[in-house]
């Protein structure tokens, strides 16, 4: 077995469940079942090594710089993936290269590639269970966002379903089975409470948790700290950029049931059909594409909260001139926060630097704009919109004006930087210049007229001399190659020479890294503030988004406040009217109050719009409390603390659930969580069954909201077919 097999036998016995992906010069190489896998999976094409007498083990590898693309692919497929590098450099190593694992990738650790969503969020999940609490955290490992919170059981699949995570961490044994993203079981001591604990206080170097808001919620810090011991373990350079942990109060926010962000096409749906968010989604950057997003599913309950939102879209609808010109200022940007966090972890490409330039350069302008404008909250976020005047300075006279992709595909730093690489990069555009000069001298000293100087990547440069002129060359002279016809010769000037050609890209490239790094180290000092200003530029691309939409499509300022009251006029289906080209839609009005007018029945024939008016109720209630303008001509909303929408048909034949079992189970739950402030939307319940048994569940649901003063929900009811 040779050196290389054993190496690599050890690194895999440390990662039995992940493709280990081995460094071996230019290419990532795998071995064994992991090479069979990836040959299937990739469509690479599998070919065999020998590793030792007798011995010879499948292999599939591929490009060095193609990795994150295949590691994609395997991510979406459910893999983990191991990445084995070179630990220092093969020239220099005394035997076999060093190698070690510097990254386990995982669904819920990817930081880059084109498995990250871009206008939302990757995140990875810790859950701990309590006797009557979940501890749920969450962590954005290509942002550095880090959030955790309790709740009651009841409410666990909202939030799920809020996060969309890409994978979930839960206790060994934990029977712990929802939802179809990737599940991680990790050693029950990771959820501890005290280890957790200490595991947060280490990260955050602090002595004790309460600055963060933990006090009294054990659980909470139970998820986080288990989510820092995976990253830990599996991702060590994202610790660097993780955000202090922010503590989320659900009574701060209306609950959006699962069902309702699903049946209410809230988020980007997979089939591609129009939602919510892709309707009102007209922001500039991907940070406010985002937040947008993260609005959209945790709407606020705080009246004054939502109007100092309102506040600013109305300033914006306002004031065209001034939306239009933040939007102009906006235009382009980059992702300043997932480029902050590469600054971190070393990651950084030189593009991303020159994006992060580029940016830095319009600040001043965006902040301008913002100052401008007499509002409170825009002159707050002009305050904390920095614009980075040192960092700037830096960046605009280190980069190139368009720098390369990577350092390996040409020049990255601007000329007059480094008098050393300006040295250097001379010898090389020279070298032309100065071999045909030792050519000319040559041929002229030793009267060979049919001397020519060659090059090949076995012998390097040589001065090649025919057989019969072979007598001229000088004493000094060293021979390199003979021929048939021909000697080849190398001298001293010309070994001179060719060192320093050689050498000169190999010192350039290796300078520009050099530099480089530099770079992304006192960039990555400002890594904090430029994350700062990434949420405020983000902020701010929402409420133009949100103006111009308003402006666009007539939407008007809703009336939230704490009443326990809906009332619409000449409302419309934001995402169905904006899909009509040709045909008008028509208005309609609502009126619901738990006090008086709590239920509204509707009927009517099939294809009439019932549905529609049902979820527009429900879709005009989230825009109104997530800071939005709403297509009606009045709106008036009496905070909704819960919203819940049962529409459609669904099975669950996995769990041995039909249409109807789902149904009732989604109904019982709505009931059960219903308080006066919730909104509950029915939809054709009882399907399955009779015309009797149906319409006599739907009366029972109906009865029961009513006759119960503690949950005398506002509710629209199931719709039945005249």
């Amino acid at each position: 077995m040779t050196p290389i097999r054993r190496q690599y036998l050890d690194v895999k016995k440390r990662f039995p469940h992940a493709i280990v992906f081995f460094r071996l010069g230019d290419f990532y190489e795998t071995f064994d079942d992991d090479a069979l896998l990836v040959s299937r999976e990739l469509g690479i094409t599998l070919t065999s090594k020998p590793m030792g007498k007798n011995l010879r083990v499948p292999l599939a590898g591929v490009p060095h710089h193609t990795l994150d693309n295949h590691v994609s692919k395997l991510l979406a497929g459910g893999h983990k993936v191991a990445i084995c590098e070179q630990m220092e450099d093969p020239r220099k190593a005394k035997g076999i290269v060093a190698r070690d694992v510097v990254r386990l990738v995982t669904p819920g650790t990817v930081s880059d590639g084109p498995l990250l969503p871009e206008r939302g969020n990757n995140h990875l999940v810790a859950l701990s269970e309590g006797p009557s609490r979940w501890g749920v955290a969450a962590i954005d490992v290509s942002t550095g966002e880090f959030s955790a919170c309790e709740l009651a059981p009841a409410d666990l699949d909202a939030e799920l379903a809020r996060l969309a995570p890409a994978e979930v961490l839960v206790p060994a044994d934990s029977g712990f089975a929802r939802g179809s993203c990737t599940l991680t079981e990790m050693d029950r001591v990771s959820f501890e409470t005290a280890f957790a604990t200490e595991t947060l206080c280490e990260q955050f170097a602090v002595a004790t948790l309460d600055g963060f808001g933990l006090q009294g919620l054990p659980l909470a810090a139970a998820a986080a700290g288990a989510l820092i011991t995976y990253v830990r373990e599996n991702h060590r350079g994202a610790l660097g950029y993780i955000r202090p942990l922010r503590v989320f109060n659900l009574a701060d926010h209306a609950i959006l049931e699962s069902t309702a962000l699903r049946n209410l096409e809230i988020l980007d749906q997979p089939s591609g059909r129009p939602s919510l968010v892709s309707t009102l989604d007209r922001t500039k950057t991907r940070m406010g594409g985002r937040t947008l997003r993260a609005w959209l599913t945790r709407p606020l309950l705080s009246a004054e909260e939502i109007n100092e939102r309102l506040d600013c879209v109305t300033a914006l609808v306002d004031d065209a001139i001034l939306r239009e010109s933040l939007r102009d200022a906006l235009a382009s940007l980059p992702d300043i926060e997932r480029i902050s966090v590469r600054l971190v972890a070393g990651s950084a490409r030189p593009r991303e630097l020159a994006a992060l330039r580029d940016a830095l350069r319009r600040l001043p302008d965006v902040k301008g704009l913002v100052q401008s404008s007499e509002n409170a909250v825009f002159a707050r976020c002009a305050g904390d919109l920095l614009v980075h005047e040192e960092l700037a300075a830096v960046l605009a006279a280190a980069l190139a004006d368009d720098p390369a992709v990577s350092i390996d595909q040409g020049d990255v730093i601007r000329a007059g930087f480094s008098i050393e690489l300006d040295e250097l990069r001379a010898t090389a555009a020279n070298a032309r210049q100065l071999l045909a000069e030792l050519e000319t001298r040559a041929r002229e000293g030793t009267g060979i007229r049919s001397l020519k100087l060659g090059y090949n990547r076995v012998f390097g440069y040589y001065l090649e001399v025919s057989a019969a002129n072979a007598h001229l060359a000088p004493a000094d002279w060293q021979r390199r190659q003979t021929l048939t016809g021909a000697e080849r010769y190398i001298t001293p000037e010309l070994k001179e020479l060719e060192d320093r050609i050689l050498n000169a890209r190999e010192r350039t490239e290796a300078l520009e890294v050099d530099l480089l790094r530099g770079l992304c180290a006192t960039a990555a000092a400002h890594a904090p503030a430029l994350v700062d200003t990434a949420v405020t530029l983000a902020r701010l691309d929402v409420f133009a988004c949100l103006a111009l939409v308003a402006a666009e499509r007539g939407y008007t300022r809703p009336l939230v406040d704490s009443s326990l009251q809906v009332e619409i006029r000449d409302g419309r289906h934001p995402v169905v009217e904006a899909a009509l080209e040709s045909t008008r839609f028509v208005a309609n009005d609502l009126t619901l109050d738990s006090n008086a007018l709590q239920i509204v029945v509707l009927t009517g024939p099939n294809m009439a719009g019932k549905s529609t008016y049902l979820r527009q109720a429900a879709l005009i209630v989230v825009m109104a409390q997530a800071g939005c303008f709403v297509p009606a001509a009045y709106a008036r909303i009496g905070l909704v603390d819960r919203i819940s929408a049962r529409v459609g048909a669904q099975d669950d034949l996995a769990a041995g659930q039909s249409t109807f079992m789902v149904e009732m189970v989604e109904t019982a739950a709505m009931l059960n969580q219903a308080t006066e402030r919730s909104l509950l939307v029915f939809d054709e319940i009882g399907r399955g069954t009779s015309t009797y048994d149906g319409i006599s569940i739907a009366r029972s649901v109906v009865e029961y909201l009513h006759g119960l003063p503690s949950r005398r929900a506002r509710c629209l009811p199931p719709t039945i077919t005249s």
